[in-house]
């Protein structure tokens, strides 16, 4: 047969239709088999959650106790933790919160130590080369033989209770576990402390803050430099200051000290963006790693006991980072938010004492521009010079990352010494980097490091043993509150903060990078001299990661403190305030009322009506914003134009100075600074295409309902529409197979958010309250603590999203003390 009649054969209609037939019965063999997949896919996936459920009723036999302990659970969860001795205490939180929570304390100490990229691959090899460089683990080993033996014993027994629960969980390992192929190493003290390290590390970097002003130091006048860079502001309310004037007019933004010494060699804009991506990637613009934190006393109280509130800002993930826990023995007995991985309970009460923290925001960071030379006495190793001019060796300690599915990745970590301590070079980790750069932090200090006060504040029963118990406390540095059944309240703030220079002459702080020995280390600042306060005459205390020292105080702990108008908003509030009670603590946690942002809608109405603009919908604008009340509602079409104007403004202002460099400016208070410039209308920053303020405020307000997409009708625009909260399980809640199987989203979706990052209900898409909690010290059982989304981390519980709607609307959910309604009960038995 000729090569046309083949052809002819294949294309004749009877074959087309023998083909389509053979196409439609594989499509559908396949399609079956599609079908038969993912409902197996299904059952699997739910057999496993199902299977990695913790037991919550009955008995376990575990070995490491040395008596019965009982576990009550409440209906949201919570444990309630009854034991005979602090030993079996400690192992049985470790094993409760890893019946809840093993997933998420193997990714703490994996994500602090850099050895994420062992389980996920090279995606996460950028963060475990920054971890490493930054050398969290090797600070975590220095400081274990530092530990306090009673203090190691509890470590230990803790690190029992998380093993046993693991030992016990094989082959029903939590879902994370067996979808990723591995299985939890056992836990140790030193996992802990890395645990601890995560959360220094959390609230107390701010080296890529210094980096970023050396480059815009290198661009702008002093003048310029001075009003972007502000100390603090008249609208500060230190907490150790007795009644200031609240009512303080606008004055000139204050002179920012600066580094004569800087160098000139800055970096790029985007290597230092690079870098906070790394160090933050969740991270919002604005977002502050903060809290509120206030008491008040019976003064002001309907009871005639103290208050006392606690909401700790973080990034927001699912599971939180806080769990709630109970401990109860008999020389312990507290209640509140325990970190994963670490024992005792980290804020809330006890018997006689409420307590709750703020970052401080001191600074404990220093960057050395090291002097470097090869050895004449050997061409392979390097030396270092000191701020007395000797040369001594540079240390190297050897890393291996360990990728999944690629090679390994070797580091070599060269160490100088600066304070005593040994400080990584870190220029590697930033990219373009090609100075010598050298991280001098107070993690790297073992015996701060190997500091373990929790056990004592659960237990101290008064002012004197809660301020002693912090004594010797590392880090992170933070603001206590605290309140007691005697009626006090009291203040201190707790962590080390270095001093720079000589002791009796300290050199104050530096915001850039140094070359000289001025900024040495000599010590830390005495803990008798640090900001405090106990019963002051106005009977309140708060802290909101603003300013906290007086002007007269002896040392300066940090430039770069928090905007003012949380911190000034919540002493308005509570300074006249009588007859408190609980329910109004959670009203002012959810209070979105922004004084900044409101003086700035003046501004802007002002500028509109005294503009040249014919524009109908820039004078709608302006009519919204006039009568305005300030408050950043989610219906308010008011609060989404100021939100929009805010964000379109600052690259307006910056970058005809500074080009693309303009997106390094991240000082904490520049929502302060916006506000400032805006009242002040200062000439040397009016950018040269306008013909006053006016036109650049009404030109802002134009771009940002453009950049926004705001409709035409202004009327109809919500803050909720575009300021909004989501999250969403890592693992489950990104992955598009895994959110159609599941039932259940695994998060509770997208939501309207009000409040803004300067408000006291601050928060973005994910960063926000991490918990809110409040003591009432007149009735323990009315004292209320919720976190945001649940204390399970398996999508199957019942406690893994349910107190999301209490959260986000603001429903208080009691916290148990002498008296727990078990839902659950479960013995764990030697």
């Amino acid at each position: 047969m000729e090569v046309t009649d083949l052809q002819a054969v294949a294309t004749s209609p009877e074959r087309k239709r023998r083909i389509l037939k053979y196409v439609g019965i594989s499509a559908g063999v396949v399609l079956v088999l599609v079908l038969i997949a993912g409902v197996s896919l299904r059952l699997w996936l739910s057999h496993a959650l199902n299977a990695s459920l913790p037991q919550v009723d009955g008995t376990v036999h575990t070995r490491g106790l040395t008596a019965a302990v009982k576990v009550e659970r409440t209906a949201e969860g919570m444990p309630a933790i009854h034991a005979g001795n602090l030993h079996d205490l400690s192992f049985a939180q470790g094993y409760i919160t890893a019946q809840d929570r093993l997933w998420q304390m193997d990714m703490l100490r994996r994500y602090a130590e850099g050895r994420l990229s062992e389980i996920l691959g090279s995606m996460t090899l950028e963060h475990d080369r920054t971890q490493r460089y930054l050398q969290l683990g090797a600070a975590a080993d220095a400081a274990l033989p530092h530990v306090a033996p009673d203090q190691m014993q509890l470590l230990n027994a803790y690190a029992d209770g998380v093993n046993a629960y693991i030992a016990e969980s094989e082959g029903h390992l939590p879902l994370e576990f067996r979808l990723l192929h591995y299985a939890p190493a056992k836990w140790t003290p030193h996992d802990s402390l890395l645990v601890g390290l995560s959360m220094s590390q959390e609230l107390s970097t701010s080296f890529p803050t210094k980096l970023a002003r050396e480059t815009l130091t290198a661009r702008l006048s002093p003048e310029l430099l001075a009003d972007l860079y502000p100390v603090g502001s008249w609208r500060d309310h230190p907490p150790v200051d007795g009644h200031p004037s609240l009512s303080a007019p606008n004055q000139d933004p204050p002179d920012a000290p600066l580094d004569e010494t800087q160098t000139k060699l800055t970096l790029p804009a985007s290597s230092i963006e690079d870098l906070q991506h790394v160090l933050h990637p969740f991270t919002c613009d604005g977002c502050v790693s903060g809290s509120n934190n206030w008491a008040v006393s019976g003064a002001h109280t309907a009871t005639g006991k103290p208050l006392l509130s606690n909401d700790m800002h973080l990034g927001l993930d699912i599971p939180g980072i806080w769990y709630e826990t109970s401990l109860e023995s008999p020389e312990l007995h507290a209640t509140g938010v325990a970190l994963p991985g670490v024992p005792f309970i980290i804020v809330g009460h006890n018997q006689h004492i409420a307590w709750g923290f703020t970052a401080s925001l001191a600074d404990v960071q220093d960057l050395y521009i090291e002097k470097l030379r090869t050895s004449a006495a050997n061409p392979k190793q390097r030396e270092f010079q000191t701020h007395d001019g000797a040369w001594l060796p540079v240390a190297t300690r050897q890393e291996v990352i360990h990728v999944r599915g690629g090679k390994d990745v070797p580091l070599e970590i060269s160490l100088t010494s600066h304070g005593g301590h040994p400080t990584p070079v870190i220029s590697p980790m930033i990219p373009r980097e090609q100075r010598p750069l050298a991280l001098a932090w107070t993690v790297y200090d073992p015996e701060i490091t190997a500091s373990l006060p929790f056990q004592a504040v659960n237990q101290a029963s008064n002012y004197e043993q809660f301020v002693t118990a912090f004594r010797s406390f590392g880090g992170p540095s933070l603001s206590a509150v605290y309140a007691d059944d005697q009626g006090h309240i009291g203040y201190h703030a707790i962590g080390k903060v270095p001093v720079r220079g000589d002791a009796q002459h300290p050199s104050g702080l530096s915001p850039v990078p140094v070359t000289d020995g001025s900024y040495e280390w000599s010590g830390y600042v005495s803990y008798d001299l640090m900001p405090q306060a106990l019963d002051p005459e106005s009977g309140v205390l708060a802290t909101a990661n603003a300013r906290i020292t007086a002007d007269d105080a002896p040392y300066t702990l940090s430039l770069d403190w928090e905007n003012p108008y949380r911190n000034e908003r919540i002493w308005k509030q509570l300074l006249p305030s009588k007859g408190l009670t609980a329910a109004d603590m959670m009203k002012l946690q959810l209070d979105v009322y922004s004084d900044g942002d409101r003086v700035i809608a003046q501004k802007l109405a002002y500028a509109i009506d005294h503009s040249k603009t014919k524009d109908k919908r820039l004078h709608q604008a302006a009519d919204l914003l006039r009568v305005w009340n300030g408050n950043m509602e989610i219906n308010s079409p008011a609060a989404a134009i100021v939100s929009a104007t805010r964000t379109a403004l600052w690259p307006m202002l910056l970058r005809p100075l500074l080009g693309n460099d303009w997106r390094l400016y991240r000082w904490n208070s520049r929502s302060f600074v916006q506000e400032e410039l805006i009242s002040h209308a200062p000439a040397r920053w009016l950018p040269s295409p306008y013909s006053d303020w006016n036109d650049l405020l009404t030109a802002a307000v134009q771009e940002g309902l453009r950049d926004a997409h705001a409709p035409g009708d202004l009327s109809h625009w919500s803050y909720g529409a575009m300021h909004r909260i989501d999250l969403q399980h890592p693992l489950y809640g990104t992955n598009r197979i895994f959110r159609r199987i599941f039932p259940a989203p695994a998060g509770p979706g997208s939501f309207p958010l009000p409040g803004d990052t300067i408000t006291v209900r601050a928060g973005s898409a994910t960063f926000g309250a991490s918990e809110r909690f409040t003591a009432d010290l007149a009735d323990w059982e009315n004292s209320n603590l919720n976190v945001p989304v649940g204390q399970s981390g398996n999508p199957r519980s019942t406690n893994f999203r349910d107190q999301w709607s209490n959260w986000y609307d603001g429903k208080p959910l009691p916290l148990p003390w002498n008296t727990v309604k078990a839902q659950h009960t479960l013995t764990l038995e030697p």
